[in-house]
């Protein structure tokens, strides 16, 4: 699981800022923007972050990039098997943390099965993702089309994706799935999106963690 930034809008909360201050002409370029920003996000004025934007690239599996895409307010780009073979993109694939599911709580796990146990089903797990991967190849050397083909790669095959958004949906994104509630997977691609977020948005950042990114 990777995550890097990848590019965003030039001195971007100095620009929301600026839009902000649309009605006031005569002080619209107040280099002053930390106070203006923080009182928006505590007065929930959130129009005010649509104008500001950054993309992120995204190293997951194909399981968690299907999670990231229901964030429909996104652009997304997602590396396309039908046309990525072997040689344009080694497939790859993640062991998955296998966990017991949670007695109450339908959103949650719990890393609490034995370990003999997991390293059990893991060895099987092994031996079904190399033979899914064997499988993959054999098809490609027969003449199979990659869009065919790509249909026996496991859900546990990494994908890159990259994320467009504004300010507003990041802020979305981040305090959704930062929660426990969040499949563990997932939950490092936000926290590892949080921390970029932090970088490009410092003031925005601060005035979130003061309200514990309840929005």
């Amino acid at each position: 699981m990777q995550v890097k930034l990848h590019s965003h809008t030039p001195d971007p909360e100095a620009f929301m800022a600026y839009v902000a201050r649309v009605s006031n002409p005569a002080n619209q370029s107040n280099p002053d923007h930390a106070r203006l920003l923080s009182y928006c996000i505590r007065r929930r004025h959130w129009s005010v972050f649509e104008h500001a934007s950054m993309t992120v690239e995204i190293l997951t599996t194909l399981d968690i990039a299907t999670q990231i895409l229901r964030h429909r307010s996104f652009c997304f780009q997602q590396l396309s098997r039908r046309y990525a073979g072997e040689e344009q993109s080694p497939v790859q694939w993640v062991m998955p943390q296998l966990r017991a599911p949670h007695p109450k709580d339908r959103q949650a796990s719990l890393d609490t099965l034995p370990h003999d146990v997991v390293e059990h089903w893991q060895g099987k797990i092994q031996d079904h993702l190399q033979a899914a991967h064997d499988l993959y190849r054999q098809l490609l050397a027969a003449g199979v089309a990659k869009e065919c083909a790509r249909a026996v790669l496991p859900q546990a095959t990494t994908t890159t994706l990259y994320m467009s958004g504004n300010c507003r949906s990041w802020i979305h994104y981040i305090a959704l799935r930062s929660q426990p509630g969040t499949q563990a997977e997932h939950r490092s691609v936000a926290l590892e999106v949080q921390g970029i977020f932090a970088q490009v948005f410092p003031v925005c950042a601060g005035a979130l963690d003061a309200l514990d990114w309840a929005t």
